[in-house]
């Protein structure tokens, strides 16, 4: 268990690091810890994360179904939320992104628009 841990953080850190990074889409099989590895890697390596399930973030969900423009998207996720977002400091983590297929569309138009918030 250690050692699968300790590959995906390192690719994890790996991601963060990196002067290409993209929006980073993690898949898996259900309850294999996806979530709880994203979680640890969001407290050890950012100053804030911002945790989103879509199932259940109706609201941002919602809003996105209608707003695609990754600024937008990021102040309006800062006042549901109550949280700055500051780019290389902040995690944004959709959690069951695969509901909200608009959020999975907006992922393109981040890694276009705003390159330097993960």
């Amino acid at each position: 268990m250690f050692i699968m841990k300790r590959k995906i953080l390192d690719s994890l850190v790996e991601w963060k690091n990196s002067e290409e990074r993209k929006p980073l889409v993690l898949n898996g099989a259900r309850q294999v810890g996806k979530t709880y590895i994203l979680e640890e890697f969001g407290k050890e390596h950012f100053e804030n994360v911002i945790y989103l399930n879509m199932e259940i973030e109706s609201a941002v969900s919602n809003f996105i179904e209608n707003e695609l423009s990754p600024r937008k998207i990021i102040q309006f996720i800062e006042s549901v939320k109550r949280q700055e977002i500051v780019p290389e400091k902040t995690l944004i983590f959709f959690d069951e992104i695969q509901a909200s297929e608009r959020t999975l569309t907006s992922l393109k138009y981040f890694c276009e628009q705003t390159p330097q918030q993960p």
